[in-house]
């Protein structure tokens, strides 16, 4: 990014070369812990945070470290990480890091890598990864392989360039969070059958452009959350019919969306998802139900809905 007098920003300075020294590696470390058998002991948390380091290799001698975080600092690399096979968690948040990617660490449980400029998520297949942010980055594609991340259930990717949800089918996952892409297709969602938490929320204007609610099926069968806040979704009655599936949908948002705008926006909504219980955060009251109720048995008597319908006895216990 060049400035008007023709300088550069800092973050494109390249930066002044600053390595870890073993007095500041002292420094940074507390948590004196047991380690191996049980007869000897060492320091197992080490913070490093805003330290302007460049170059981290020293750290690769610090073997019993299990808590490391070297956020804020101006590395380009995590390689010197590979012998620190106790990690338990890692922050690597405000870096230059074009990749995340690292040896298969056996114990590494949360790992953040969030506002870097990494571009894609190969080499992250740790076992028992549990936590994963990776939000504010350039990935175009999530290459997620579902035998490594058996453990994950919590995933952030908000302000990435993710143009689908391909690649994202992974079948412990429980909390998912998308806002701020360029989505404009679902693939792979029905494969979340543990997920409870859906945030796909754009601007309105730029970031995930969506229209269509292709994607979601009644394998989701723990879904409880959707947010589609500022998408361009702006077919109500089609749309909202593919979401009818989720069985456990309690909480929908779809405020700044077109849809939003429509005459009787809400009692369409939940004519047609029946258990969902919040719509844009406010709780449906007993007159909107009772209004769905009327405004469907209105439809069944004018012949708009089919004898064959299999939802069609849902307002009429």
């Amino acid at each position: 990014t060049q400035l008007e007098d023709g300088g550069e920003t800092e973050e494109d300075q390249e930066p002044v070369e600053n390595k870890l020294t073993e007095q500041l590696s002292g420094e940074s470390l507390s948590l004196l812990c047991k380690i191996g058998n049980g007869l000897s002991h060492a320091y197992v948390k080490m913070d490093l945070r805003g330290k302007s380091l460049t170059d981290i290799s020293i750290i690769s001698a610090f073997v019993h470290v299990r808590y490391l975080d070297l956020s804020d600092n101006k590395l380009d690399s995590l390689a010197a990480l590979g012998s620190l096979t106790h990690l338990l968690t890692l922050k690597a948040d405000n870096n230059r890091l074009t990749s995340a990617t690292l040896p298969q660490m056996p114990y590494l449980q949360r790992a953040s890598f969030q506002n870097n400029k990494i571009t894609t998520t190969e080499g992250i297949s740790h076992p028992l990864l549990e936590v994963l942010n990776l939000n504010n980055n350039l990935i175009t594609q999530a290459q997620f392989d579902p035998e490594c991340l058996k453990k994950l259930s919590a995933l952030e990717m908000r302000g990435n360039q993710l143009t689908t949800t391909a690649g994202l089918g992974l079948p412990k996952l429980q909390r998912l969070y998308l806002g701020e892409n360029l989505i404009t297709e679902l693939p792979d969602l029905d494969k979340c059958t543990s997920l409870k938490i859906l945030h796909l929320r754009g601007n309105s204007e730029t970031t995930n452009p969506i229209e269509k609610l292709d994607g979601f099926s009644k394998n989701m069968v723990a879904l409880q959350y959707l947010n589609l806040r500022g998408t361009r979704i702006s077919a109500l009655k089609p749309e909202i019919k593919k979401i009818k599936c989720l069985p456990m949908l309690r909480g929908l948002i779809l405020r700044e969306s077109p849809v939003s705008k429509e005459e009787e926006y809400r009692i369409e909504v939940i004519m047609n998802i029946r258990n969902l219980e919040r719509l844009d955060k406010d709780m449906f009251t007993d007159e909107e139900r009772q209004e769905a109720q009327e405004l469907y048995r209105q439809r069944e008597e004018e012949g708009k809905l089919s004898e064959n319908n299999p939802e069609g006895a849902m307002f009429l216990d």
